[in-house]
């Protein structure tokens, strides 16, 4: 007799979890930076975009995942860590967005057009996935630490808060990578891509300045 009341506050603390962790997931990642600069990018030329959004999603799930599990104390065991992931992380965002100045300032802009250019290699387009998600010492603030401190709040139902900052981040990678074709007629225009590769030169480079400054 009791199983349907059960199941009803059963239900309602994962909700009650669940939607904390969708709200707080999307409040961390809708903010422009590297990644979502490089995901709208690869939208745009509609590049391995499943493969993009997909290694996006799915890194923050693992690192969601590391967060509420308890590890976010790992920059206290490992002193060395934030300060490796920091520098490394600038010094990756700074060649990044020299790339980026450089396409923006090239005369012409011949290329830029999706229809009009080779699609880059998948392998190249990942590996610079992985490293613009996990050399961000920002990612680990947020997505480890923040989220995993925050978690603790949800004890019994840690894996809804867990679930709904995961569910998070895969709509919106997916919606940022596929609902780029939206803005393709814009960038149809040359010019348009070497705005677009400028405004990507300063995010990177303000965000490699403000890890190096700390």
């Amino acid at each position: 007799m009791n199983d349907p009341f059960t199941a009803s506050l059963f239900s309602s603390a994962l909700l009650t979890a669940f939607l904390p962790g969708l709200f707080l997931g999307f409040s961390l990642i809708v903010a422009i930076g590297a990644q979502n600069a490089f995901v709208l990018r690869q939208g745009l030329r509609n590049e391995h975009v499943l493969a993009i959004c997909a290694t996006c999603a799915l890194s923050d799930a693992v690192l969601i995942l590391i967060g509420v599990s308890g590890f976010a104390t790992a920059g206290a065991r490992w002193p060395w860590l934030e300060p490796l992931m920091r520098y490394a992380g600038a010094a990756f965002l700074l060649v990044y967005g020299l790339r980026s100045a450089r396409s923006a300032l090239r005369n012409g802009a011949a290329g830029l057009t999706p229809a009009d250019r080779e699609p880059a290699g998948l392998l190249p387009a990942l590996l610079t996935c992985l490293a613009l998600t996990w050399l961000n010492p920002h990612v680990y603030l947020d997505t480890v630490v923040l989220v995993g401190s925050v978690s603790a709040r949800f004890a019994e139902a840690r894996e809804a808060f867990a679930l709904g900052a995961m569910t998070a981040s895969f709509l919106f990678f997916f919606g940022l990578g596929y609902g780029a074709r939206l803005l393709r007629p814009l960038f149809a225009r040359p010019a348009s891509w070497r705005v677009m590769d400028g405004v990507i030169a300063v995010v990177m480079w303000a965000i490699a300045a403000g890890l190096l400054i700390g």
